[in-house]
């Protein structure tokens, strides 16, 4: 019954931190330094990386209608008039070709090298340092947006070159952990004109592919061979993660009609000195 409390706070935590530009796996490491669930190393690593389908599902659900590309209903972009292309809505199967597109570079990179850079800088210093980093970019961004019209206002308009250098930031959040794979991307798409509401949008589509191929390499690696104990604490995991996400996205999509990214800034800062310091005194002690 502890183990799955545990589980409960991981999901409480994954499903607040994957989609707030503050780093879920900053928020992990912290809590594993004082929650630690008396699993194996190699279900912990897996762990961390599956329980994100839950927080995957919520994007699903949430937006069912604006990434699911088939049906008549609603669909005022059909492929063709008669047949099997009238039930393909055109636009939406162009909205996951950009999709694919910028996750080219991620996918490309955590294929060949995921377990070099993991071992590389996966630790409380590099994850801190990330945290201040993008936290200072995107008071930075925000500063210099302020007054500004953006240029991309609507999914449409994102262009596959467009979509293609917000992957290229994807990329860096796959390098280095701590960076955000939210918060590069919408820093990313702010930085090159796209608006908050469809930079986070398309930062939640992006997560899709992205989450569901980690997923699956983790659980292949892993194998399928899960005891009763760690198939419940990974279900409940997950649930948790769902009903959470599903709470703030809603949130943030309404709170940044009417602000900005700047207090996931200063948050972030923060949160790096902290990781930063602990760590620092962890080392020294």
């Amino acid at each position: 019954m502890v183990e799955f409390l545990k589980a409960v706070l991981f999901g409480i935590v994954e499903g607040i931190t994957e989609w707030l530009p503050i780093s879920s796996t900053g928020h992990m490491i912290l809590l594993d330094e004082f929650v630690k669930l008396d699993v194996s190393q190699e279900f912990w690593e897996m762990f961390l990386v599956v329980i994100q389908l839950g927080a995957i599902l919520a994007v699903v659900l949430l937006f069912w209608n604006q990434i699911w590309p088939f049906g008549k209903k609603n669909n005022s972009h059909p492929a063709g008039k008669n047949g099997l292309l009238s039930y393909c809505k055109k636009d939406i199967w162009i909205l996951w070709f950009k999709i694919i597109a910028a996750c080219i570079p991620a996918a490309v990179v955590g294929l060949l090298f995921d377990e070099f850079f993991e071992s590389l800088f996966y630790n409380g210093v590099c994850v801190s340092i990330a945290l201040i980093v993008f936290g200072v970019g995107f008071i930075l961004i925000e500063n210099r947006n302020k007054g500004m019209t953006s240029k991309i206002n609507s999914l449409s308009e994102i262009t596959f070159q467009t979509a293609f250098v917000i992957g290229f930031f994807q990329l860096i959040a796959a390098i280095f952990p701590g960076t955000s794979r939210s918060g590069a991307t919408i820093l990313g798409a702010l930085l090159i004109g796209v608006s908050r509401t469809v930079a986070a949008e398309f930062t939640f589509f992006l997560a899709i592919p992205v989450m569901f191929g980690a997923s699956l390499l983790k659980i292949l690696k892993f194998g399928f061979s899960f005891s009763g104990t760690e198939a419940m604490i990974l279900l409940v995991g997950m649930v948790t993660a769902f009903i959470v996400s599903v709470i703030v996205i809603r949130f943030l999509m309404s709170y940044i009609k009417k602000h900005d990214f700047k207090v996931f800034g200063w948050y972030r800062i923060i949160l790096g000195i902290i990781v930063l310091f602990y760590f620092g005194i962890a080392g020294i002690l």
